[in-house]
């Protein structure tokens, strides 16, 4: 049997080369405020692996995207093992684009942070009098550079992000990530609101095939991408429960530390699977 080793490892994921295609592995680890922690959340990788799949299936009319399977049977026997089913994902080979397409349908987060100080975020100006956590108007988007691991991701406005796009993609419009990137946070948020969550912001991220097409990549509204909120409760003017990775944040704002005790673990990993059975409707 032959043996792959990660080519490129990242936060949370593992790349391994199949020669034609990838397989690409959600670990358990979790990241915040761009350090990797020490302490893992058991089946959170797998837990990722399926909410992006079944958001692949989910917007297919909108945009191709890089999932070929996610059943490890189709891949080399390297990777029929528990460990790497559900966790798994092979995909097309994508020349990535070095931008991370953000899209904020709610003030909250480092965007509330900017529009308290001048009314704009990343350059954007908003309506005035607008409350923490309040939906916006209409989405926006906020793309911001793509850090290598350890390095922190840097927010640039719209036409910054349009010079990355055409240094390295000088073919593409300008518009096209941000009609995309819109179209797609707009069915999805309409359609999490069905099952009562909020989507308040995203990312996303692209690639070109080898036909030069725009193909989504990396993963897709998951609880670490995503500000997932209940919507029952849901009230503007304060900070909302969470059921993404704010909850591993907000614990260690008040206790810097690179491990999460037993209790944050278990109910870290409670949030990722109730965001996943409330979305899919499916038990995991």
């Amino acid at each position: 049997m032959k043996e792959y080793k990660p080519y490129k490892e990242g936060k949370v994921r593992e790349l391994y080369d199949l020669g034609d295609s990838l397989v690409m592995v959600c670990t358990d680890r979790i990241s915040a405020f761009d350090k990797i922690l020490a302490t893992d959340i058991p089946e959170k990788g797998a837990i990722l692996n399926c909410m992006s799949r079944f958001w692949f299936d989910h917007t297919r009319d909108i945009v191709p995207n890089h999932m070929i399977s996610t059943d490890t049977a189709d891949m080399p026997e390297f990777f029929r093992t528990p460990w790497f089913a559900r966790r798994s994902m092979k995909t097309l080979k994508l020349n990535m684009i070095p931008v991370e397409c953000i899209v904020r349908g709610y003030i909250t987060g480092s965007g509330w942070a900017g529009y308290q100080k001048d009314g704009h975020v990343c350059g954007i100006p908003l309506p005035a009098g607008l409350k923490e956590c309040q939906k916006l108007p209409e989405p926006i988007f906020t793309p911001s550079t793509k850090a290598p691991v350890g390095e922190h991701d840097m927010n640039i406005s719209m036409e910054q992000g349009a010079e990355w796009i055409e240094k390295f993609f000088p073919s593409k419009g300008k518009e096209k990530l941000k009609e995309l990137s819109l179209a797609l946070y707009k069915k999805c948020a309409d359609y999490a609101l069905s099952r009562g969550i909020i989507i308040a912001d995203t990312k996303f991220e692209f690639g070109l095939n080898d036909k030069g097409e725009f193909i989504l990549g990396d993963e897709m509204l998951t609880p670490d991408n995503s500000r997932f909120w209940p919507l029952e409760g849901y009230e503007a003017g304060k900070s909302q429960p969470s059921y993404d990775k704010q909850f591993v944040r907000d614990y260690l704002r008040q206790h810097p530390t690179d491990t999460l005790p037993d209790d944050i673990i278990k109910k870290t990993i409670g949030k990722y699977e109730e965001a996943y059975e409330l979305l899919t409707g499916e038990k995991f």
